[in-house]
């Protein structure tokens, strides 16, 4: 998920993060290794935070694993995702871990998509006080959060025209090529919610992936904004939002794909200008195409905007909706429809993350609670104008 949206000259980088002891992980990491190296090795595990400019969901941290092995010494560059606790005020209700694991092996499995290589997962949260994974590192570099990639001063802005477009299109690719997973419904069954009616805590509980997927996938994100809000003041924008994406309800809905959820290109590391890495899983799912595609204009959009804000020039030849479209048809044979709808329920979701977000710098005492808790959504205007009107047709 992004980071808070709010450029370096207006916040620290490290906005809204509720962080653990590195130094007290790597020694609770050495005793959970008992056993589990080859040999019975002890292992000496060193760990430290990601710097990462992105992403405001699972803990991320660099770990370092040394044992010896007939002798040698061998080292595991790693990467850890710890679930977080209720006192980092989450994003989302629930974080399954395994499910996030589950999806990136059948992923690796039936694709060329890139993700990570999974070493080990743990879901007894006694090692670490929470479940965790570790997962092998990736060397490259990721278009970042904070500030925006579109605001200067970054390898992404700075690129040429031919290589911002070369990564647009490997970018979609990536979706085209998820999208095109065979049996997608019995493949990642797992990853369907239910009969549409959700539940308080938000969690998905299973269920046909077959048509009315895009029902149940919006009555999941309603049950996450009543979670979100449950002892809070409630979002007269975001209920807006759903009022009006359920007044102009695209029809038809098309079949369910796997949806990657958080498609976006702060999720991804690229070698250069291609993709090396596709990571952030949690908001997976089945539901149309469409989620994807909207989800990575949107997150653009957002960005732009808050550029605009700031009187920067952006990046308004990059990851253009026509573009994108046509390079995504070309690729899949699939034309996609109904964009400003799907850009319109992405805005709620981010709508969303951003009162989860403000709440956690509220919490954290980084910012004094607003009169209206609309303020917390960075990307208010964004929603609003989406909200003006019937979407183009």
């Amino acid at each position: 998920m992004p980071q808070s949206g709010i450029p370096t000259g207006a916040g620290s980088p490290e906005l809204g993060r509720a962080r653990r002891d590195p130094v007290e992980l790597a020694r609770r990491l050495e005793r959970w290794f008992g056993g589990r190296l080859p040999g019975g090795a002890e292992a000496t595990v060193t760990a430290s935070s990601s710097g990462a400019a992105n992403g405001m969901s699972s803990e991320t941290l660099l770990v370092d694993v040394v044992w010896e092995d007939g002798g040698e010494a061998r080292v595991e560059h790693l990467v850890a995702r710890l679930e977080p606790g209720a006192a980092d005020v989450p994003v989302f209700p629930v974080y399954d871990l395994g499910r996030q694991v589950g999806v990136v092996g059948a992923v690796a499995e039936r694709t060329s998509v890139p993700v990570p290589t999974v070493r080990w997962y743990e879901p007894d949260p006694a090692a670490l006080g929470s479940p965790f994974f570790l997962m092998r590192r990736v060397e490259g570099r990721v278009p970042p959060d904070v500030p925006p990639y579109d605001f200067g001063g970054c390898w992404l802005y700075d690129a040429g025209p031919a290589d911002q477009r070369a990564l647009q299109d490997a970018t979609v690719a990536v979706l085209a090529e998820l999208h095109g997973i065979d049996r997608a419904a019995d493949v990642f069954g797992f990853l369907a919610f239910g009969d549409g009616g959700g539940g308080s805590d938000g969690d998905g509980d299973g269920g046909d992936a077959g048509p009315g997927a895009l029902r149940r996938h919006v009555a999941h994100t309603e049950a996450w904004y009543r979670w979100a809000v449950a002892g809070g003041p409630r979002s007269a924008l975001i209920e807006r939002g759903f009022a009006w994406l359920e007044d102009h309800w695209p029809a038809p809905e098309g079949p369910a794909v796997l949806s990657w959820g958080d498609a976006r290109i702060g999720n991804v590391i690229y070698d250069g200008f291609r993709p090396a890495a596709v990571l952030d899983w949690e908001m997976a799912g089945l539901g149309p195409r469409e989620l994807d595609v909207a989800w990575l204009l949107e997150a653009h959009r957002v960005f732009e905007d808050l550029a605009a804000q700031w009187d920067l020039p952006g990046m308004p030849g990059f990851l253009r909706p026509d573009d994108v479209a046509t390079t995504y048809e070309s690729l899949t044979g699939h034309g996609p429809r109904h964009l400003d709808w799907y850009t319109t329920y992405a805005a709620v979701q981010w709508g969303i993350v951003f009162l989860r977000t403000g709440s956690r710098s509220i919490a954290l005492g980084e910012r004094e609670a607003p009169a209206d808790v609309d303020d917390l959504l960075h990307h208010r205007s964004t929603l609003e104008r989406a909200l003006a009107g019937p979407p183009a047709s």
